[in-house]
């Protein structure tokens, strides 16, 4: 800041230190206030990373939008009060929600608890009626599948355009030996060196673990998409090599498309 005749102004700092209980109580710095939490990009970030600020702050949020759709819910026609609910409530779930991924269960059970009064104001249900039904009849996924449908669409850029580079850097692809068809890429899972849960939740493992449990149709990247990573290239050059089909390599639209109906059945297994 020196160096770029920048001043520092206090009262606009916030000092977020971020870890484990244990850890947090070792330190004692007298020179420097810290707070609980702080809000980047909008997103509340706790010392925890529990996210339970993030999630009372947006509970708060969603439910004063909800009663007011409630309020002129009578005068909307169904298709107008979806699309009121999806841009106002379901996008405020929807931002940044890659990092709710394994969270306890009992923090995504206060954001399913949001979606449900969404969709029981939606189509004028009563407060305590069976909700699977309802949300299967909006096409709406469940929280917990909206959250892998962001994680694995994020892969599925990264794979495809190595963007964005800071995400790009963080996953490794197999070597085709490993595959068990050349036009199928699939993920290293880094080890993990920490018995930490929250390890697990990181992009480096969560990309991995949920782009390798997709079925193989969905695996393919677009072929014929500029692609920078020597890996990928390389992947998909042995696959020409051997005469492999990768006019089957599934496009953006398609693969979106799959994967919302694959983690559709995946909300209400019938």
């Amino acid at each position: 800041m020196t160096a770029n005749l920048l001043s520092l102004n206090s009262s606009k700092t916030e000092f977020l230190l971020i870890g484990l209980s244990k850890q947090l109580a070792k330190i004692h710095n007298s020179s420097l206030s810290t707070t609980h939490s702080v809000r980047n990009l909008g997103f509340i970030f706790d010392e925890h990373l529990s996210f339970s600020d993030q999630i009372s702050t947006l509970s708060q949020s969603c439910y004063y939008h909800l009663h007011q759709l409630r309020c002129i819910r009578p005068y909307l026609d169904l298709k107008t009060a979806s699309t009121i609910a999806t841009s106002i409530v379901h996008s405020r779930l929807d931002y940044c929600n890659s990092l709710y991924y394994n969270l306890p269960k009992s923090q995504i059970t206060r954001l399913q608890q949001i979606q449900n009064s969404l969709a029981r104001a939606v189509v004028k249900a009563p407060k305590f009626c069976h909700i699977t039904p309802i949300l299967h009849s909006l096409h709406w996924l469940k929280i917990t599948e909206r959250i892998e449908y962001k994680i694995l669409s994020l892969t599925y850029k990264v794979l495809t355009t190595a963007q964005p580079s800071y995400q790009h850097h963080l996953i490794t692809i197999q070597p085709h030996c490993s595959t068990h068809s050349s036009s199928v890429v699939t993920l290293s899972r880094p080890p993990s060196s920490s018995s930490l849960l929250l390890t697990d939740r990181s992009f480096r493992y969560t990309a991995p673990s949920l782009w390798n449990q997709l079925p193989a149709s969905l695996q393919q990247p677009r072929a014929g998409l500029s692609i920078s990573d020597s890996d990928l290239s390389t992947h998909i050059s042995s696959a020409v090599s051997i005469n492999s089909p990768l006019s089957s390599s599934i496009t953006p639209s398609l693969f979106h498309s799959q994967l919302k109906t694959l983690l559709f059945h995946k909300s209400f297994p019938t």
